[in-house]
């Protein structure tokens, strides 16, 4: 049974993806700060919950001394944070952690995962990006810094990383998710979850004779 790994689990889109991939047959392994608020995920799926914070270089070594993560054919990073307001009123920790969470988080993952999967030469990793990481916006800087640093990550890491038979695909989610807080609208003008697992699997199964490095979703509203 291949293995995969979601750190930084939540509802959402890792949600789907570890329905999907349990689905396929992966046994699934869901990694993040807070696991009591994944009881009924893993339930769900049969996965295994692991408590770690992606930005604490300890806790990630330590998570991928077992053998789920070790041992994953696939690897997600979807762990976020996000700090919203005036440049000048930022508080300078909030810009810190938005940086560490959504950028050096996912350099320790992605670090550990290529450790492990660079012998074998094979495996994927899939970092999870938003539309900040391609265009800033007003009152968001620390998210646009995070994403542009994990775009810039992915870009990386493929480069280097491809030739040695490890994939790597940087998933840009421009556009908002639909969810229980957030219902669509009409019209399917917000991302299904379910669809972007849907497109991420497909990056999965990709032959590597013809491997993404980065993949673009956005809802067909969207005027890019």
């Amino acid at each position: 049974m291949p293995k995969a790994l979601i750190v930084g689990a939540g509802p959402g889109f890792s949600a789907s993806l570890a329905r999907l991939l349990a689905r396929e047959g992966y046994e699934v392994a869901l990694a993040a700060r807070d696991t009591q608020k994944l009881a009924a995920l893993a339930a769900e799926t049969g996965a295994s919950l692991h408590r770690c914070d992606a930005s604490d270089p300890a806790q990630v070594a330590d998570l991928f001394t077992r053998p789920e993560a070790a041992e994953a054919e696939v690897v997600s990073y979807n762990a976020s944070f996000r700090v919203r307001g005036p440049t000048v009123k930022l508080a300078p920790e909030d810009v810190r952690r938005t940086l560490e969470v959504c950028a050096f988080g996912a350099f320790l993952v992605a670090q550990q995962a290529a450790a492990h999967m660079l012998p074998r030469k094979a495996g994927t990793i899939l970092l999870t990006g938003a539309s900040a990481g391609v265009k800033g916006y007003a009152r968001s800087a620390p998210f646009a810094m995070g994403k542009f640093a994990l775009r810039g990550l992915g870009q990386a890491l493929a480069r280097e990383l491809h030739p040695q038979g490890v994939h790597v695909v940087h998933i840009v989610v421009d556009g908002g998710i639909r969810s229980e807080r957030r219902p669509d609208p009409g019209q399917d003008t917000l991302l299904d979850p379910d669809a972007i697992a849907t497109a991420a699997l497909a990056a999965i199964r990709q032959p590597r004779t013809a491997w993404s490095a980065e993949i673009e979703l956005r809802p067909w509203v969207e005027t890019f």
